[in-house]
């Protein structure tokens, strides 16, 4: 078994790491599955992103998780190394997101008032905003690979190809942020860049053997 594993002493109050990991799971479209006897949270796809796994808990203060990605042939594999480089670092990139979300400074809870409360209001504590991540720049970047794919496609077919799953890659994790448009943009330029790429592919062989 080789999962990336890492544990952080967070000393949070367990409310709020359940609310940021919820939200990250939600926002990277995550789902709930069994997994050889574990239950974890998958995303991803068998096709282009391959599908990336994820365990965690939290307890006496220090967050657990554990990441991998499977091989074609099912075997796990961690973030680290070459092979699966390019869906590896933007797993890795989003669990580093999450982490700075974790450990951020909570605000003290502020007390309403008499004179800031609304009439039929009882005055008490007031929601503390924290921040969540927020994929806009995988958004971003599946945009620009997505256009570098169609360009390349026309020149180097299987450069084209490489830069379409790339983009790819970061569509998934740029759907859930505030620029979605942005990320749907970049999947459609990603799956544009596949084709070109494919049909350059195969004028370049016709015109080898013709």
């Amino acid at each position: 078994m080789a999962r990336y594993v890492n544990e952080l002493v967070l000393n949070q109050p367990d409310d709020f790491v359940q609310f940021i990991m919820n939200d990250f799971l939600q926002k990277n479209q995550y789902v709930l599955m069994d997994y050889k006897g574990e239950q974890v949270f998958r995303a991803g796809d068998a096709m282009v992103e391959g599908y990336r796994y994820l365990k965690w808990y939290y307890m006496n203060g220090v967050f657990h998780v554990e990441a991998w990605l499977t091989s074609v042939t099912g075997k796990e594999m961690d973030l680290d190394g070459f092979v699966g480089a390019l869906q590896k670092k933007p797993y890795k990139d989003s669990l580093e997101q999450l982490y700075v979300a974790l450990r951020q400074p909570i605000p003290a809870p502020q007390n309403m008032g008499q004179s800031g409360s609304q009439p039929g209001m009882q005055p008490g504590p007031q929601p503390v905003p924290v921040r969540t991540v927020d994929n806009t720049s995988a958004a971003t970047m599946a945009l620009v690979f997505g256009i570098l794919s169609i360009v390349t496609g026309f020149l180097i077919p299987i450069v084209g190809i490489i830069l379409s799953v790339v983009g790819l890659s970061r569509v998934r994790m740029g759907k859930g942020s505030s620029m979605a448009g942005r990320a749907k943009a970049g999947q459609i330029c990603a799956i544009i860049g596949i084709v070109v790429s494919i049909l350059m592919w195969l004028m370049n062989i016709l015109l080898v053997f013709s």
